[in-house]
């Protein structure tokens, strides 16, 4: 999965490079596995309503996912567009960070992400199942799952969390106040809707709303994209031994810091 992606990265190397142009009104977020879906509607919405533009491509957004001449389209789309990875922030194209792109970081707690993702492994045909879930916790304590560690991830954008033009929001913040969230994302990306637009954002964007349509959207997928959408879910599958590891892990890497205190560890991973 990630060596086919980072030589879909490779080969159109000199087109990556041009994918973001300077002065142009480009919007980057990145995210680890989960939560796009959430993110295109929110962007997406804003981008409407406030610019008055319909998004005009059916493209997926993903830099690293699709045929050799998806650079080539991806550049026609008119900005404000929207740019998407599962990628490390070391592998992403240079021209992101020349031309100062927005780039918008969602991270989830760890342990909800771990579970999150194996039921998408189980679910999704085109991507390789596990026998058991403590199979799949081994594999992802382990970095040796899609897109790889978790923790490599979010070691590396730690240091990167007061970058210029970064932006880091949790999924579990955005579950606990939609509204400031999206107030916050609308701010970082210089939109300016109005109080009654941001609620009506809001009112698409609930977790409810977005897997009522999930069929119409996104297919026969949408079911697996839009499971359950709720924080503490991992309290179901998670082991004594499996929570001490991962505690473990979690203090090894990021107690301490910037990103391990926006995680809030201690109120949404602890039995």
């Amino acid at each position: 999965m990630v060596a086919d992606a980072l030589k879909l990265v490779s080969d159109q190397g000199a087109l990556n490079q041009g994918l973001i142009q300077q002065g142009e009104e480009h919007i980057l977020f990145l995210w680890f596995w989960l939560g796009a879906n959430w993110l295109i509607q929110i962007l997406n919405d804003l981008i409407f309503t406030t610019v008055q533009t319909k998004p005009v491509s059916t493209e997926l957004p993903f830099i690293e996912c699709g045929d050799p001449d998806k650079y080539q389209r991806m550049k026609q789309i008119p900005s404000p567009r929207i740019l998407a990875t599962h990628l490390n922030y070391d592998c992403l194209p240079k021209s992101i960070f020349k031309n100062k792109a927005k780039i918008l970081v969602l991270f989830r707690n760890p342990k909800d992400t771990a579970v999150s993702f194996f039921h998408f492994h189980n679910n999704v045909p085109s991507v390789p199942s596990y026998s058991s879930w403590d199979e799949f916790f081994s594999e992802f304590m382990n970095g040796k799952v899609g897109w790889g560690s978790y923790f490599d991830h979010a070691v590396t954008w730690n240091k990167h969390i007061e970058d210029e033009n970064t932006m880091i929001i949790t999924y579990e913040d955005l579950k606990e106040n939609l509204t400031s969230g999206v107030k916050q994302i609308a701010e970082f990306f210089g939109f300016s809707p109005a109080a009654e637009q941001i609620q009506s954002i809001v009112d698409r964007a609930t977790f409810q709303a977005m897997k009522d349509k999930a069929q119409e959207t996104h297919g026969a997928v949408g079911s697996v994209l839009f499971r359950k959408g709720v924080v503490g879910d991992w309290k179901n599958l998670f082991t004594e031994a499996q929570n001490k590891e991962m505690d473990a892990k979690f203090k090894v890497c990021l107690e301490g810091t910037k990103l391990g205190a926006k995680l809030k560890y201690d109120v949404y991973c602890k039995a």
